[in-house]
């Protein structure tokens, strides 16, 4: 038997990665406003028209990955093995941890950035957590 968690979990996933890389390639300033606040949003996205040029680009190429991410999870969320859910959901927790460690010792650091890392290192470990809890409720079903 499959676990409708896993398929849960995965479309949950893939709708805010989804909705996220949209948003940051089509309404990336917006976006900046809505989240860091008018001022600190003005400093984000450069000052000289190379620099502003240079971070849309980029912007626009991180919510590309963000999309093919969460189209990426769409995708798994169908696969039928129960082995490849637990190793899948591992991988999963791997990624959130290493990105609240790479929040806490490198993204608070950047002056622009730093009043948010804590919110986003939060987010990091609420979704890290989601896969941990779809790790236990398998091992208890596995396991009962």
């Amino acid at each position: 038997m499959v676990s409708p968690g896993f398929f849960l979990i995965c479309m949950l996933h893939s709708t805010v990665a989804l909705t996220c890389g949209a948003l940051m390639m089509f309404y990336r300033d917006e976006i900046f406003v809505f989240s860091h606040g008018k001022d600190h949003a003005i400093k984000l996205l450069g000052s000289t028209p190379h620099d502003q040029l240079l971070i849309r680009t980029s912007d626009s190429f991180s919510g590309l990955l963000l999309f093919a991410i969460g189209f990426l999870l769409f995708m798994v969320a169908f696969v039928k093995d129960r082995e490849f859910h637990g190793f899948f959901a591992k991988g999963c927790v791997l990624l959130h941890v290493a990105m609240a460690i790479w929040r806490i010792y490198f993204e608070r650091k950047v002056e622009d950035l730093g009043h948010d890392w804590v919110r986003l290192v939060v987010g990091d470990i609420v979704l890290g957590l989601s896969w941990v809890f779809f790790l236990v409720y398998s091992w208890r079903e596995k396991y009962d």
